[in-house]
């Protein structure tokens, strides 16, 4: 079982940056690969990012290569997403998910455990 709290969301204007953070605690949890998923009213749940256990893959989503970074601390068993130049777009909670193996990091079924979630909203 791995538990996720994620934080740092909130409200901020575009153009500004945030970091979220996702602190993982269970067993073997700093071995599974790792995914921020965000989710907009009406909308489907997609992929944002992920990075696989080791930290030597990542993806990103197109909307957001260039202006966001995936990373994760080891020894914090924490895992970040800094988002720049935030858009008005970005506005979605954004959810923090753990899978074992490193295939299929774009697959929100194929994750199985999750955060609570946390709200990022930018304003124009």
């Amino acid at each position: 079982q791995v538990q996720l709290v994620e934080s740092g969301g909130g409200l901020v204007q575009a153009g500004d940056s945030l970091r979220l953070s996702c602190a993982a605690s269970g067993r073997s949890s700093s071995s599974y690969a790792m995914g921020w998923f965000r989710q907009a009213p009406g909308k489907e749940r997609d992929v944002v990012a992920a990075i696989t256990w080791n930290g030597g893959r990542t993806y990103y989503a197109e909307s957001v290569k260039g202006r966001f970074t995936i990373s994760r601390d080891y020894a914090k068993n924490t895992v970040y997403l800094q988002m720049n130049s935030l858009k008005p777009e970005d506005t979605a909670v954004y959810y923090c998910a753990a899978k074992a193996g490193s295939y299929s990091l774009t697959t929100a079924g194929d994750y199985a455990y999750w955060g609570q979630g946390t709200q990022v909203t930018v304003s124009s």
